[in-house]
Order: C-alpha cells, then structure tokens, then sequence
C-alpha cells in the first residue's frame, strides 16, 4: 500500500471518529436538556393570564396559594401518588399542594429510569379548585390517561391510570 492511501485512511478514520463524537455529545445533550418547554409556556400564558401568574410566582407563595384552599382539603380528595406497574411499584408520593415533576431527570419528583420516558416528561399539580391536574411537558413517547394520550393539560380522577412507558401511577385517598 501507498504512503499516500495509508494517509488518506487515516484522515478518513478520523474523521468518522470525530463524528461519532459529535453525534454521541447531541444525543446526551438532548437527554439533559429536553425539549424547549419555554415555548409551549409562552403559548400557554397567553391563553391562561391566571395559571401563568401563578406559575410566575415563587415556589412558596405557589405552595401556599395552592394550599391556602380553606386550609382543609375536599372530602374524597387523594392523598398520595402511588406507582402501580413498573420498576417503582409501591413507590408514594403524599400530595401536599405541589407540583410533581415525573421524567428521568435527577432533580425529577419521581425519577423514571424508562427508556420510553423523557428527561422532563410531566407533571402533575393542583388547580385552585383543588382537583389535580396532569400535563405532558412535551414528551416523545406521550403521556397516557385511560388510554388517551394527553394533548392538554387534563384533570386526573381518583384512582384513573396516568401510563409513561412502563410506568402506571394512580392518585388515591
């Protein structure tokens, strides 16, 4: 073989390493960051002023407005998040008036360690009604509710399968 052949391949090896490289780095960029949840919530504040105003505020004026309903919650209302399937069946959240954030993110209220499941999938938190609220936080894969996929933010009933891949959770008393 040439001098001038050996070279080439060389470069040519380099280069497809170097590619390799990039690609690996957006691809773990992509799981850190997620999707661009800053638009969809621009969208939104200016359908819902209220919900963005409460959202603008800080976290403990958030917990305390969401728990401020009477001081006392609705007869019937749940009191905590079970996961029902997957690898962290049996696992409870008690709700407390804030919000969870379901997604294989670390700093994730529930961490999903899914393959189906997004950095930051949803999230699930009280209206001032005091009835709990899922939302798909624009996730690949889709946030189900009774078999329907979500497509907005959508009140949770007591006992109703929220699915995120292999993942159930229910809200109970």
């Amino acid at each position: 073989m040439s001098e001038l052949t050996l070279t080439v391949m060389r470069l040519g090896f380099l280069a497809v390493l170097w590619l390799f490289v990039i690609v690996a780095v957006q691809v773990i960029r992509s799981d850190l960051f997620g999707t661009r949840v800053t638009q969809r919530g621009s969208r939104r504040e200016a359908q819902r002023p209220q919900q963005a105003a409460r959202q603008a505020a800080p976290p403990q004026q958030r917990q305390q407005a969401a728990s401020s309903g009477g001081g006392r919650q609705r007869r019937g209302a749940p009191t905590k998040l079970v996961v029902s399937e997957g690898i962290l069946t049996g696992t409870t959240v008690a709700l407390q008036g804030q919000t969870i954030t379901l997604g294989r993110a670390h700093d994730s209220t529930i961490v999903l360690d899914d393959d189906y499941a997004s950095s930051r999938h949803a999230r699930i938190y009280p209206d001032r009604d005091g009835q709990w609220i899922v939302e798909d936080l624009g996730s690949t894969n889709g946030t189900y509710l009774d078999r329907t996929r979500l497509t907005t933010p959508t009140p949770v009933p007591l006992g109703a399968p929220i699915r995120i891949g292999k993942t159930v959770i229910e809200l109970r008393k």
